[in-house]
């Protein structure tokens, strides 16, 4: 009895933190960088922007790899109604984590599966609630010099000595938090005809 060769598996992404976390699932993968414009619509909620971002990066990366099933992602960081981007610069990392000390930071990060011979086309948000110590500016300014998070949405790095910063972290899946949510990625790639151990 045969079987239908294995789709070719494309993350559309550059970012090593989420190569990383696809590589746990030992299914071979590419990354390709998607063509995506990441500016925020007027009025888009955080949601809506995550959501529409992730599929926008599987579908642009989709459209020139036929068959391939293509994973997007994006995540986007809320402090109360204020977004918190990739800071960039040790001076607006630690601008970033002295407004969340002592506070809840929400994760939002959506995941998009799309292409294949089954033609899927899934999305899914996962929410991760991060709530912060009470940080002095000392150990702000000794965490971001140590770990060096300048490209994190949030300004740290939970997988690493950023977990230190933390009271507690509410999730139903802690590898969103980290850029890519892996539970729910696991059934969407078994439902287009990859395989996951």
């Amino acid at each position: 009895m045969s079987t239908a060769p294995r789709p070719r598996l494309i993350l559309a992404s550059t970012s090593p933190y989420r190569r990383a976390l696809l590589e746990r699932l030992t299914v071979p993968f590419e990354c390709i960088r998607p063509d995506t414009d990441e500016t925020p619509f007027p009025g888009e909620s955080a949601v809506a922007l995550a959501r529409r971002l992730a599929r926008a990066k599987a579908e642009s990366v989709a459209i020139r790899h036929p068959g391939a099933v293509v994973i997007g992602s994006d995540q986007v960081a809320m402090l109360g109604a204020q977004t918190l981007g990739k800071p960039g610069t040790a001076e607006r990392c630690i601008e970033q984590l002295t407004q969340s000390s002592g506070r809840d930071v929400v994760f939002l990060t959506a995941v998009h599966v799309a292409g294949g011979p089954a033609a899927v086309n899934e999305s899914h948000v996962d929410r991760t609630i991060v709530r912060f110590r009470n940080l002095a500016r000392e150990e702000i300014e000794r965490y971001v010099a140590a770990d060096d998070p300048l490209d994190c949405a949030g300004g740290f790095k939970a997988e690493s000595l950023g977990i230190a910063l933390f009271e507690r972290i509410e999730s139903g899946d802690p590898t969103g938090l980290t850029g890519l949510p892996l539970i729910w990625l696991c059934g969407a790639l078994r439902r287009a005809g990859i395989p996951v151990p």
